[in-house]
């Protein structure tokens, strides 16, 4: 029902924000792993009243959810909703800065980490400016992802899935097209052990034949079973990719839902996605 549901037990409406506060007021015990499921099994990934700031600029407001191990999930809203303020609270990187709440990875409780500590611990952030490092070459941007353990997929693995990266292996990575470059930046994660894959705009200022090819890895990823959440302005790409979606408006949830309802529901896109 997009951003509402109906309550089992009155039969009233209730918006997503209020059925969030009931779930955390019932449901989490504060310094426990959440009990929390989606779809009638354990949550894999889940986030518990994620609040986070930029110095005093209140961004993310309340945040919950659930992914399950293997699910792609899309975090969609228009332009400065939060996403990728969510997906870097995530990720444990200095900005925004977590107040409150509980993140969790695999029972871990990432929420309780540094950056360096959640990427050892299975969080693998695509950063939407890819970060490539100046200087090095293709494969030496790949080997010093992997200089500390845990180590993931090998080389040639990666290779394997990016062709054009082994054609390029000796090339400077800041030389790469675009697209080449997110092919990079993903390879990078990927030679990391990855639980949480997080893709911040992968398509961003791609062309539309590049988007295809990026699609076409990111489909591949998905047959592979990677637990991913990615977020993305192109929301039509990201929904046809995703099992689930999450709508944020203003830093907090306003739809948890698949995403096939999401592409079904045209009031839905219109109100928070422009689409």
């Amino acid at each position: 029902m997009s951003a509402l549901e109906m309550s089992a037990e009155t039969g009233q409406v209730i918006p997503m924000k209020q059925q969030t506060a009931q779930a955390q007021e019932s449901d989490h015990a504060p310094g426990s792993p959440p009990a929390r499921s989606t779809g009638g099994q354990p949550a894999y990934f889940s986030c518990w009243d994620v609040h986070a700031y930029y110095g005093e600029s209140y961004i993310v407001q309340g945040v919950s959810f659930d992914v399950r191990e293997g699910e792609i999930v899309a975090l969609l809203g228009r332009n400065g909703a939060g996403k990728t303020s969510t997906l870097r609270a995530i990720a444990r990187v200095d900005d925004p800065q977590l107040r409150h709440g509980e993140i969790w990875l695999d029972h871990k409780p990432l929420h309780e980490m540094k950056s360096n500590e959640a990427a050892q611990n299975g969080i693998g952030l695509v950063p939407e400016d890819r970060r490539i490092i100046q200087g090095l070459t293709v494969e030496e941007n790949i080997k010093l992802a992997q200089i500390a353990p845990p180590v993931g997929w090998s080389i040639e693995r990666i290779y394997d899935l990016f062709p054009r990266l082994g054609e390029r292996r000796k090339q400077e990575g800041t030389t790469l097209s675009g697209g080449e470059q997110q092919m990079l930046a993903i390879g990078r994660a990927l030679a990391r052990d990855v639980k949480l894959l997080l893709l911040d705009e992968p398509y961003e200022g791609l062309a539309p034949v590049i988007v295809q090819e990026i699609e076409k890895t990111l489909e591949q990823i998905k047959t592979l079973g990677m637990t991913t959440i990615i977020v993305e302005q192109n929301a039509i790409a990201a929904l046809h990719l995703a099992d689930r979606a999450i709508i944020l408006d203003m830093g907090q949830v306003v739809f948890d839902g698949t995403a096939q309802d999401v592409l079904d529901d045209e009031d839905l896109r219109q109100q928070y996605l422009a689409i």
